[in-house]
């Protein structure tokens, strides 16, 4: 049986998606539920995979089924392709299965030459608009088809527009559009070498090839790339008899949507023009009244579209994006597609649409995209606003934020704390910049990745962060930086996008999150369906107060190395790193006790009543220290300047820094390595936390500690901790004469550790995922500089689908947490797994956990609303 590559509309389905393309579906659907369409076919997604199969070359099958069903339209309208007396025309348009607008081509007018033309001309008694729809043709049929630029085109009509001395399209006669032709054909013989084609059987069968085409012209792969699409679907071919709202005063054309992309609100909006063909209404040429004006220009009109509005919308039960054109007074119906609307537009409209009773909660939940809860709690730019784009770096953390450029953290925490607004720009930021960061409006940064330090705490502090921008080269001695010849100074304003990755120059208006009363119900609804819960993570008690905001459900990670970084802190943490012996190591420790129990005191007050797991010391303890290149500037300024008392410190230090420095620090000493060496680091951390958890119970609070022992990779490692974590703990609990509930669990976080994580679990009360670490130490990349050199390269080329710092590695690293999960269970049943990695924020991999039976996600306060839909959007899709 010969294979169908070619449908009628009335052949066709909304289910054939796949097949017919979105736009060809829909135009088959709106056929069969009797709207005024004009008639038409589809030439097949298959068809244009077979094209390229054939080395870019129509099949003979294929062309015998276009031609077969181009002489049913004909039959059907009366009419032939290039009749030199009642010619018809068609349109040829583009469609793939997933809705690309803008980004392949469509030809108009197909059909009219040199003969045909005149037979327009006499049919409709309108010499003008048959001559200005035929150099239409040629000039759409000339870029798209034939490659010539579009520009070369308009350089032709303005020659002529500035003969006949007008402005406008509109004023030239018809013996000025056959002038514009006569240039038009001189330059397709000029750019190509042939005659412009005059068979329109030869016209269509180039339109449909030249559509083919496009799916694989740029601009559709990036936007392929972009949005995830598979560049194995191929593209539809829509061939439609043309209706001409060109006509005159009463044909028109129009795009309109069935409610407010912008806002939601249930209203029709849109825009038409009357005596004008579609392009006139995207082009700018005129400018478009609102839809609503078109009930008193054509009332009838007007009642008959408002109805078909409100019939499609009910249909497709989602807001419809619709092309309409009036010919002589009547309405046709050129294509409905889901429209494109805001986050704020998509929540409302899922919700209210609930409350019309048009669509389930379920259905709510599934219609709004976690990427769009993102940019709805974060500073926005103004999408009106102009702006002045200097440079591109990686979306690292989403929001905006304007401010003075400041490259020093010190200058950058003094004016934040004066009130002054400043944007952080160093070249890659380290523990010692966070005070900065807290006070700056956001971080910008030339080198680092996605899951850089900047990156990750921006994202727990709701900031934004363009990292990785390799465009600006800073000069830190003149505390500027340049962007090819332009200079940015210390103190000039600059703007940045966490969400897009541009810095902008100059300040530019900022639209602030409003979380409206649809967005709160929605959340509601998800955690009804939801099976994952949500926890977040958080260092500081405000971190902790807007995660609970958020709807979290305790703390999956509280790093406690961030504590040790504030500036009343850090001389004390260097003075127990600079100690020669374990004495030396307490008696600083010691001071630093009250600090850490204060900060645990606050983080478990916020979180009263729920699980908040507490990290112990995971860095090396030389990212505490200055680096030796710092410390060598210093001793030597201090030499010329003949301070010997400061002197000797710092020698002092830069011996304990070099003595410390490892050839790869992240596989180096550090996590439970760390406490294994000097378990008495770990010990007072143990201790704060149950004196914190003693003191906050004696105040009749509820609290629910987790210890957590990071980079485990054997199970006596695990086993000493867990035993130095019970005395300790038994120890506080009989001294402050308090009976506490605890657990006592482990970080998993490299290879072993799943491979064995049977082994593991009889030491363990809970696992929790490091799944930023795993990913490290699966792939073999070190996360900074895979980013930097050739990450980007790997998914551009496709060698990996998504960067797997961002988006869970579901085939490797997946397999080993599936691995880790069953056999820990297969030891205790009931073990908690929960992942705090940054990916426990990711929709995708929130999915995967779902699906391998986490008991919770761990991600940053303002990702908390993300998880939650993720989570129950999982739950709809794997039930």
């Amino acid at each position: 049986m010969t294979k169908k590559f070619v449908y009628s509309f009335k052949e066709g389905k909304a289910d054939m998606r796949s097949l017919l393309g979105g736009k060809g579906a829909n135009l088959a659907e709106m056929v069969h539920i009797g709207l005024p369409v004009p008639m038409g076919f589809t030439v097949t997604t298959e068809a244009c995979l077979n094209y390229y199969e054939e080395g870019e070359k129509i099949s003979d099958e294929i062309l015998e089924q276009i031609f077969k069903a181009l002489d049913e339209l004909e039959k059907e309208n009366g009419k032939k392709l290039g009749d030199p007396q009642n010619p018809l025309l068609v349109s040829v348009r583009s469609g793939a299965a997933i809705s690309m607008p803008g980004m392949m081509d469509t030809i108009l007018n197909l059909g009219l030459n040199d003969e045909s033309v005149k037979g327009l001309a006499s049919v409709t008694a309108n010499e003008r608009f048959a001559y200005d729809s035929y150099r239409r043709f040629i000039q759409m049929f000339g870029n798209v088809v034939l490659g010539i630029e579009h520009d070369k085109f308009e350089a032709k009509i303005d020659s002529v527009k500035a003969k006949r001395n007008v402005t406008q399209d509109t004023e030239l006669t018809a013996a000025d559009w056959q002038e514009v032709i006569k240039l038009y054909k001189e330059l397709v013989k000029e750019e190509t070498g042939k005659d412009f084609p005059q068979d329109p059987k030869e016209q269509l069968l180039m339109a449909v090839e030249a559509v083919f085409k496009s799916w694989n012209n740029q601009r559709a792969k990036v936007y392929r790339r972009i949005n995830k699409i598979p560049d194995t679907l191929g593209t539809a071919v829509n061939v439609q008899t043309m209706v001409f709202g060109n006509k005159g005063d009463d044909s028109g054309t129009g795009v309109a949507f069935t409610r407010n992309p912008s806002t939601g609100e249930k209203k029709v909006y849109g825009e038409f023009l009357m005596n004008a063909q579609g392009e006139d209404v995207v082009a700018g040429i005129r400018t478009p009244k609102n839809i609503a004006e078109l009930e008193n220009v054509m009332p009838e009109v007007y009642e008959q579209f408002a109805g078909v509005c409100k019939l499609l919308e009910n249909h497709y039960r989602d807001m419809q994006d619709i092309e309409f054109t009036i010919e002589n007074g009547k309405l046709f119906m050129l294509q409905t597609r889901n429209g494109k609307r805001t986050a704020q537009a998509a929540v409302k409209i899922a919700v209210d649409m609930v409350k019309e009773g048009l669509i389930t909660k379920e259905e709510a939940i599934l219609r709004v995209s976690p990427d769009q809860v993102v940019s709805l709690l974060h500073r926005r730019i103004d999408p009106a606003a102009k702006v002045e784009v200097i440079a591109k770096g990686l979306p690292a953390s989403p929001g905006a934020g304007s401010g003075h450029v400041i490259f020093d953290p010190d200058e950058a925490e003094e004016l934040g704390n004066q009130g002054q607004k400043v944007i952080l720009v160093r070249t890659e930021t380290t523990p010692d910049d966070i005070h900065g960061i807290v006070m700056a409006q956001g971080v910008l940064t030339s080198r680092g990745g996605m899951t850089s330090h900047a990156a990750v705490v921006a994202r727990g502090m709701g900031k934004p962060a363009v990292c990785g921008c390799d465009a600006i080269k800073i000069d830190p001695e003149k505390e500027e930086f340049q962007v090819g010849n332009l200079t940015v100074k210390k103190g000039d304003m600059i703007s940045i996008d966490g969400a897009t990755g541009q810095v902008i120059l100059g300040d530019v208006p900022m639209i602030d999150p409003v979380l409206s009363d649809e967005f709160k119900e929605l959340l509601g609804w998800a955690d009804e369906v939801r099976r994952l819960s949500v926890r977040a993570n958080a260092d500081t008690p405000n971190d902790a107060r807007v995660a609970r905001e958020f709807g979290a459900e305790g703390i999956g990670l509280c790093r406690t190395e961030h504590m040790f970084m504030a500036v009343d802190r850090l001389p004390v943490v260097q003075e127990m790193i600079m100690s020669d012996t374990k004495e030396e190591r307490e008696k600083a420790l010691e001071k630093l006790l009250p600090f850490q129990q204060e900060d645990f005191e606050g983080i478990l007050e916020a979180m009263e009543g729920l699980p908040v797991t507490i990290r112990l010391l995971d860095p090396p303890l030389h990212e505490f220290l200055p680096n030796a290149e710092e410390l060598i500037t210093e001793i030597a300024e201090l030499k010329a300047a003949g301070n010997t008392d400061e002197l000797e410190k710092k020698q002092s230090m830069l011996k304990k820094v070099r003595s410390l420095h490892e050839f790869n620090p992240m596989l180096g000493l550090r996590g439970c390595r760390l406490g294994i060496l000097y378990p008495e680091i770990y010990a007072m951390q143990v201790r704060a936390i149950f004196k914190a958890a003693c003191k906050l119970t004696k105040r009749g609070l509820k609290v629910e500690p987790e210890v957590e022992i990071p980079l485990v990779g054997h199970e006596n490692e695990l086993k000493i901790m867990r035993d130095l974590v019970e005395k300790t703990a038994a120890a506080v609990l009989k001294e402050e004469g308090v009976k506490l509930d605890y657990k006592i669990g482990t970080m998993i976080e490299i290879p072993r550790a799943c491979v064995t994580a049977g082994e593991i679990a009889k030491h363990a009360d809970f696992f929790s995922f490091g799944t930023n670490d795993l990913t490290q130490t699966t792939f073999g990349f070190s996360r900074d500089d895979a980013e930097a050199k050739f990450l980007p390269h790997y998914i551009n080329e496709k060698i990996l689908i998504d960067d797997p710092f961002i988006v869970l590695d579901r085939n490797g690293v997946g397999s080993l947490m599936k691995m880790a999960v069953k056999s820990g269970r297969e030891v205790k049943n009931d073990l908690m797994v929960g992942i705090c990695g940054e990916h426990g924020g990711e929709p995708s991999s929130v999915e995967f956990c779902h699906m391998i039976g986490l008991n919770y996600v761990s991600c940053s306060p303002y990702r908390v609303p993300v998880a939650r839909l993720a989570a129950a959007q999982a739950q709809l899709k794997n039930k």
